[in-house]
């Protein structure tokens, strides 16, 4: 199998990869340094590796990286920093949103896409659109009152 030569634009930086045609996003991002984007179980179940394609959550274990070539990628690390965290990673550590972590990332971009698609969701449409990443410890209402005191706080850059 041979291999292609795939630009990616990743939180805003443009890299130049050589991948065989059968890697996955996952498998690009993580040879990119991005270990925020975690390798939870590869199948599409957990949620743990989302991020945004064009502004829409998508688990990228199940996007092939040349199928990524010219779209832009956010994850977690895109949206803030340490110094300016974005306002659902503020919400997400204020509301104890966060046990073990692991699945945090990709709450929180999921979380990102559903308030840029409907800033102001009801409890249901926020369980709907976090039900494809799975946690383990929290028992999900920490994370979806983050959401929500996100939602309600309109002033804030989403």
């Amino acid at each position: 199998m041979g291999t292609k030569l795939i630009t990616l634009s990743v939180n805003g930086r443009r890299h130049e990869i050589v991948a065989p045609p059968n890697a996955t996003l996952l498998q690009a991002l993580r040879d990119l340094g991005c270990t925020d984007v975690k390798n939870g179980c590869g199948k599409g179940d957990c949620g743990a590796c989302a991020v945004l394609l064009n502004g829409r959550a998508v688990n990228s274990c199940l996007v092939l990286a040349w199928q990524a070539e010219g779209a832009e990628i956010v994850t977690n690390a895109g949206l803030g920093t340490l110094d300016q965290p974005h306002p659902l990673q503020t919400a997400f550590a204020d509301a104890g949103a966060a046990q073990c972590g692991y699945c945090t990332p990709g709450m929180i971009v999921s979380a990102k896409a559903l308030l840029d698609d409907n800033p102001t969701p009801s409890v249901q449409e926020i369980r709907e659109a976090i039900s494809g990443n799975l946690c383990r410890c929290t028992g999900y209402t920490k994370i979806v009152e983050a959401i929500q005191a996100c939602e309600a706080e309109p002033h804030k850059e989403r």
